[in-house]
């Protein structure tokens, strides 16, 4: 069994279809999905994906391109969604310098909120990074500093030295179809190196469909695909490479039940 550690089911691309793209996820071995929050005012229709079926759990978060718009400045919203029991952890949140369409102090702020939220709750930050590793890095370290919390960096694409700093914090790191493409071998060497116990695997879709799918719309099923390269990088059969991500899934999201999967 496998579990697509960060997907998004409420986008169109994937919404319009919904049993269809679960169905096809079942056929395909994935056996749970965590359908990710990426504004507060859209979290409704989220939570509500996860309420319909009881392998799907959701995220509360506000992704830093909705920074400017929805960032949060302390927690608080943010805890008060946990509540709910379908919600098992916080973000995406985190830094993208590549595009920012939200100014870089009101990122940081935010995410520095989501952490705070991880931190009380004690459920997993869910970090999205791109084109800030160096900022990322000495805010994870800053406020591991305040105390600890648990989390992942979600579709690794980053450098050596963001994994090696995130490992020692304690957190996982997740693999998305990234790590088929042609162009992606540093990646491939990083995947090689990170301890099997600490990976999880993920599409992002409808975004990053692996090869072989390249061009498509992501869907969960694909996962699969991710999985099996990942498990050639690792010198492991697919059962094991299966076994190990279901269970990192399980051991950093405690709050999500195991017995809903199938």
């Amino acid at each position: 069994m496998l579990i697509d550690s960060h997907c998004h089911l409420d986008f169109p691309e994937l919404a319009g279809d919904e049993e269809a793209v679960l169905a096809r996820a079942r056929m395909a071995g994935v056996g749970g999905m965590l359908t990710i929050g990426t504004r507060l005012d859209q979290f409704e229709r989220v939570r509500a994906i996860a309420e319909r079926h009881g392998n799907i759990w959701c995220s509360v978060g506000v992704h830093p391109h909705e920074a400017k718009e929805e960032g949060q400045r302390t927690p608080d919203r943010l805890i008060e969604a946990t509540r709910h029991p379908k919600v098992v952890g916080i973000g995406e949140t985190g830094l993208d310098f590549y595009y920012e369409h939200s100014p870089r102090d009101e990122q940081a702020e935010s995410f520095r909120a989501h952490i705070a939220a991880s931190r009380t709750t004690g459920l997993p930050l869910i970090v999205h990074t791109r084109d800030a590793d160096r900022e990322t890095i000495d805010i994870l370290e800053e406020e591991a500093g305040k105390g600890s919390f648990p989390g992942l960096i979600h579709c690794f694409s980053s450098g050596a030295e963001v994994a090696r700093h995130a490992l020692a914090l304690g957190l996982y790191i997740s693999i998305s179809g990234i790590v088929t493409f042609k162009a992606a071998e540093n990646l491939r060497a990083i995947v090689r190196d990170i301890p099997l116990d600490r990976l999880l695997v993920e599409t992002d879709s409808p975004y990053l469909a692996p090869i072989p799918k390249r061009g498509k719309t992501n869907e969960p099923a694909y996962v699969a695909h991710t999985a099996a390269k990942v498990a050639e990088l690792k010198g492991v059969g697919i059962a094991e490479l299966e076994a190990a991500t279901t269970a990192n899934f399980f051991r950093l999201f405690t709050k999500a039940e195991r017995q809903q999967c199938g």
